[in-house]
Formats: structure tokens, C-alpha cells, sequence
């Protein structure tokens, strides 16, 4: 039985069109393995230098990126996931952490944060990495808007001055924002958690 002139025309076209998916399907895939190295790599230099702003790279020499940890302390760090640790050291021995910690109590949900502690406990900086807070009003935690994130640096968190981790409006020593103070407070109260934490495991955190 012979194939009616249609049925040849069908199959030519069927094959063209599997030859078409094929093809592309290989170039697709060539160019993702040509691409996604790029694209770790980019990633992970934007995350060093968040992480340098923080934890300058004078302080440190080993491979603060790789120096990683894994912990989970919801009372510290604001949520029930596991948070990473990064572990700054010279010649091996501890020189800070990098923490990341949330502020569940933002005014528009959590505030991501970056906290920078020397190995003394003072803070070596604090950066904001992500949030949804009202602009031209609770943003102002951001560097790039206001100059505000940076009075942490230096502070250390003891029994004595503890109360001082507030609000001038709550008797404390951090400026609030006008029009805006459950944003600053929520920074504040998740910077001091996160020092007390420092405080409290020590040299467990660099093992």
C-alpha cells in the first residue's frame, strides 16, 4: 500500500519539527552551562561585597564566604529557619561573625539584616539587605537614604548599657525616624538580639 502524497507531507513535517525541537533544546542547554557559571560567580561576588560592608576586608584573611555555619535560634534571629553564620578569622584565629537575622516586627513584615560583630563584640557595621517598609519614611534604615544604619558601628551590647538599645523616645540612644518609629525600633531591637546571642554562645560560634 502506497503513502498518499498528504501522509509523506505529514511525516516530512513531523520530523523537520522534532529536528527543530532537538536543536534547540541543544542550544538551550549549551547555553545554560555556558551561562549559570557566570551567573554563581556574579552572585557570589555581589554577596562578598555585602558581606565586606560589614566585615571590611582588612580585618580578616581566610575565605569568609566559604567559612560558613548553619544555626537555628528563632528568639535570636527572628525565624524558625536556619539563619548563616559567617566566620571571619586571621591567620585562623577568630575575628568576627557575619550574621544574618530578621526583624519580624517591621511596620510591613520582615526586615532582612546583615550584622557585623568583631570577635570582641563590638559591631563592625550593619547593613539592611531586604525589606518592604514605607518609602521616603521607614527606608531611611537603608544606607543609600539615610546615614542612620551606621550608628551601630562600634557599639558592643552589655548589661550595663543595655537599656540604651532603644529609642530616644524610649529612653534610649538610636534616633527615631519622623513619621516613623516602628521601623527603627524593630532594626534595633533585632540588632541587640542578635548581639546578645554573640554574647551569649561566644567561641562556640567559630568552631
Amino acid at each position: 500500500m502506497t503513502s498518499s502524497p498528504l501522509s509523506s507531507t505529514m511525516l516530512r513535517a513531523a520530523g523537520l519539527l522534532g529536528l527543530f525541537v532537538v536543536v534547540s533544546v541543544s542550544i538551550l542547554v549549551a547555553v545554560n552551562n555556558f551561562t549559570q557559571p557566570k551567573i554563581v560567580e556574579v552572585e557570589r561576588q555581589v554577596m562578598l561585597n555585602t558581606l565586606n560592608q560589614v566585615m571590611p576586608t582588612q580585618y580578616y584573611n581566610n575565605n569568609l564566604i566559604e567559612d560558613i555555619t548553619w544555626i537555628t535560634a528563632p528568639e535570636a534571629l527572628g525565624t524558625h529557619r536556619p539563619m548563616p553564620i559567617y566566620r571571619a578569622r586571621v591567620d585562623g584565629e577568630p575575628a568576627g561573625l557575619v550574621i544574618e537575622t530578621i526583624a519580624p516586627d517591621g511596620y510591613s513584615g520582615n526586615i532582612h539584616i546583615l550584622v557585623g560583630v568583631f570577635a570582641d563584640g563590638r559591631i563592625a557595621g550593619v547593613r539592611v539587605l531586604s525589606h518592604r517598609e514605607t518609602p521616603g519614611l521607614g527606608d531611611k534604615i537603608e544606607l543609600r537614604k539615610d546615614n542612620w544604619i551606621l550608628s551601630f558601628d562600634g557599639r558592643e551590647l552589655t548589661a550595663a548599657n543595655a537599656g540604651s538599645w532603644a529609642l530616644r523616645r524610649d529612653r534610649g540612644d538610636f534616633e527615631q525616624f519622623t513619621g516613623a518609629t516602628i521601623t527603627p525600633r524593630a532594626v534595633v531591637n533585632a540588632v541587640k538580639n542578635t548581639l546578645a546571642y554573640v554574647n551569649q554562645e561566644g567561641a562556640r560560634l567559630y568552631e
